[in-house]
């Protein structure tokens, strides 16, 4: 037993640094003041600085890493294999390989809850701001997906269209806008205050879609990443979500009710319609589930241009869903839930009652 050891001694202490982070990093999450002081003075400080270097270029690096990743893995496994074949003691290599595979999954785990996972337990929005999600009425989710579709109509008009009437807008001018889309909410919420950088388009970006995600923040490399595969009138509300992630905003119902704060009061036309639909399909479901009749009732007030965006966006998604699209959910969704986020990717519903806090009053 003790040769067994010494001979993957390097992978056994590899992984019993591994269990004892994790053990310590699980006993101290639900410590919000701890995990906030790591949050603020040490994980984002850190990953803003990394970013500020790998916003040097504009490839993502965190693409990068992950083509490198796959095609190291490929030829690992291609090397465990040709040993498999060739060599004796094939009961040790299968172990190495299992042990070896454990430890980097374990790795990579341990190094997203470090950069990212502590966020989740630090003061998110709402207890920065005080604004809290509230529970509604029927009539009041009506009144605010109504407020939502009237302005809705009203922005889709100033936006740039083709001619079929769908939305327009050129991505280099929606990139580029994006260090600005955030300015119209210091004042009010002045955590939110970073000075921005022109987020990444992805190479791979119909990857992504398959993966069914319209974009990714990288914790290691502090980047933003988005997909510009997809049709792109939620493109401009999408990139302010990611970039929301970047000001330590773990949960995703926050991020994307920041996303359309943010992008409903931008002096960009594309972000404002592009928060106005975002903020609308979210109530929108919302009221569905509720009542369809109401819904239906203000679905039929949206001028053709916004149903052939919600359409081509709908026919976009649909194409691509399946196992792989199942399986890279339920992965996030777990990762969420390991993390405290016990609603898991269907926290991004919840989005609505952030919603009806903020905007209900301007009903």
């Amino acid at each position: 037993m003790k040769q067994f050891y010494l001979r993957h001694r390097g992978l056994h202490r590899w992984l019993l640094c591994l269990l004892v982070f994790l053990a310590l990093y699980f006993a101290l999450q639900r410590h919000a003041a701890l995990m906030t002081w790591l949050s603020e003075h040490i994980i984002m400080p850190f990953e803003r600085a990394v970013a500020d270097l790998c916003y040097l270029t504009t490839v993502s690096i965190a693409e990068v890493c992950y083509v490198t990743a796959a095609a190291a893995a490929i030829f690992y496994l291609a090397n465990v294999v040709r040993r498999l074949v060739r060599e004796e003691h094939r009961g040790s290599t299968v172990y190495r390989f299992a042990l070896t595979v454990t430890c980097t999954l374990l790795t990579v785990y341990a190094g997203f809850c470090l950069l990212w996972g502590v966020n989740y337990n630090a003061d998110g929005f709402q207890e920065r701001s005080g604004i809290y999600e509230r529970e509604s009425s029927v009539e009041e989710l009506e009144r605010v997906t109504a407020y939502f579709a009237e302005h809705l109509a009203a922005a889709a008009d100033e936006v740039a269209r083709d001619e079929d009437g769908a939305f327009a807008e050129a991505e280099a001018d929606i990139f580029a806008y994006s260090v600005r889309v955030y300015d119209n909410l210091y004042e009010e919420f002045p955590f939110l205050r970073l000075r921005d950088h022109v987020p990444k388009a992805l190479s791979l970006s119909r990857v992504m879609s398959v993966m069914d995600f319209t974009g990714f923040y990288f914790p290691f490399t502090g980047e933003a990443n988005l997909n510009v595969d997809c049709p792109q009138s939620f493109l401009p509300a999408t990139i302010a979500h990611e970039m929301a992630h970047q000001r330590g905003i773990a949960s995703e119902q926050e991020c994307n009710f920041l996303a359309i704060a943010a992008s409903t009061g931008a002096d960009s036309a594309a972000y404002r319609y592009s928060g106005w639909l975002m903020g609308y399909v979210h109530l929108g479901n919302a009221l569905y589930r509720a009542d369809q009749e109401k819904w239906r009732a203000i679905r039929d007030t949206l001028p053709d241009t916004v149903r052939l965006d919600l359409y081509q966006n709908n026919a976009y998604w649909a194409q691509f869903e399946g196992a792989i699209n199942d399986t890279a959910q339920n992965v996030y969704d777990s990762f969420l839930k390991s993390q405290g986020e016990t609603r898991g990717v269907q926290s991004y519903g919840t989005v609505v009652d952030l919603l009806m806090t903020y905007y209900l009053p301007e009903t």
